[in-house]
């Protein structure tokens, strides 16, 4: 390479990272926007579960009904219903929501597969994100528990999350209740046999969840942990 090639190549590098942080600087104001945006439209929606599973469960699959079911069943208790606002596990949750005349939210992102948003979603609460880490925080914010179906690698990054941020004291205590005992023993299993064993975790640390197979099983847990407490905003 001559000298008059290196020059070349160095003055591109510079201006392609001068680029990258220009554009690195103005997506802060991106995220911003996403941030002001939910904590605007979001505080005002009331108390609510945030269901999560798999965005591939067809309509007619157990899990789809049992899905609409719980959302339906907690909407008579007074909370109304957030997903992510696609198919599959969230679109059984805001049909729940719906047919219980709660409230239905939907925190979209545009995914490459998949993800678009569907119909039980109260059009007022249609919101559509850009960055996974924002729409994590509205979801955290505005909940007062969790519901998690059996899903992917979303599902369980949902699920670790609240976990860990509740256990690390970083928000307050609410309710994640997994369903399926069958879908999620070998999870358990490896948590209670490795993680507790090699001392990862400590033993009270199971008590961050319960496991329920039934919709009653999943409200009556709900409802008795709320029931010390007037419902509000998780904020």
């Amino acid at each position: 390479m001559t000298e008059d090639d290196r020059r070349i190549r160095d003055k591109f590098q510079q201006k392609t990272w001068n680029e990258i942080k220009i554009n690195d600087s103005w997506a802060i104001f991106k995220v911003m926007s996403e941030f002001v945006e939910g904590y605007e439209r979001l505080s005002r929606i009331g108390p609510c579960v945030t269901i999560f599973g798999s965005a591939r469960t067809k309509q007619e699959h157990p899990n789809y009904i049992l899905a609409e079911e719980i959302a339906y069943k907690l909407t008579q208790h007074g909370f109304g219903i957030i997903t992510g606002g696609g198919p599959g596990i969230m679109e059984a949750g805001n049909k729940g929501a719906h047919r219980g005349k709660g409230i239905s939210v939907g925190l979209n992102i545009e995914l490459p597969f998949e993800q678009h948003f569907n119909p039980y979603i109260d059009r007022d609460k249609n919101m559509e994100f850009d960055y996974f880490f924002v729409r994590k925080v509205m979801f955290v914010k505005y909940s007062q528990g969790f519901v998690v179906m059996p899903g992917g690698f979303g599902t369980m990054d949902e699920l670790f999350e609240a976990i860990t941020l509740i256990q690390t004291k970083k928000i307050g205590r609410f309710p994640i209740v997994l369903v399926g005992t069958k879908f999620w023993s070998g999870l358990l299993d490896w948590i209670k046999n490795t993680l507790l064993e090699e001392h990862n975790i400590a033993p009270e640390d199971l008590n961050l969840f319960r496991v329920v197979d039934t919709s009653d099983e999943a409200v009556e847990h709900f409802v008795k942990f709320y029931e010390k407490y007037t419902l509000s905003p998780n904020f």
